[in-house]
């Protein structure tokens, strides 16, 4: 096995292990959070380090420079609107931002697919 299959195996098993956990806070959120020991009283600092992360991935897809690598990054930031949104609208909360956000995201899609068609 070479160091290049390895990684792939490797980031196989982060894909099984997260939708592991997607899956669990799907089924029980409370019983997601025991899971993953995440405190629901620690939500806000978890979020300030998830925005850091979004930022990150953001800026390492835009250096990069590789439209599908933003496509795909930026259709999961749209996910991520859209979800959120979903959830506040079932609670009678405001939404706008979370619209937003997913409607921003998903122009950044829309231009990166049209750019990857006009490059072909």
């Amino acid at each position: 096995m070479t160091l290049y299959t390895a990684a792939i195996a490797l980031s196989g098993v982060g894909i099984l292990v997260t939708g592991a956990l997607a899956l669990a806070f799907l089924r029980d959120p409370v019983a997601g959070l025991e899971q993953t020991t995440h405190r629901s009283e620690k939500l806000p600092e978890v979020m300030a380090d998830r925005y850091i992360a979004f930022t990150i991935l953001a800026l390492g897809a835009t250096l990069y420079g590789d439209l599908n690598v933003i496509a795909v990054l930026f259709a999961t930031f749209a996910f991520m609107g859209f979800a959120d949104a979903w959830i506040y609208a079932r609670g009678n909360f405001p939404i706008a931002k979370h619209l937003g956000a997913g409607i921003a995201a998903l122009i950044v899609v829309a231009v990166a697919l049209l750019a990857m068609q006009q490059e072909a």
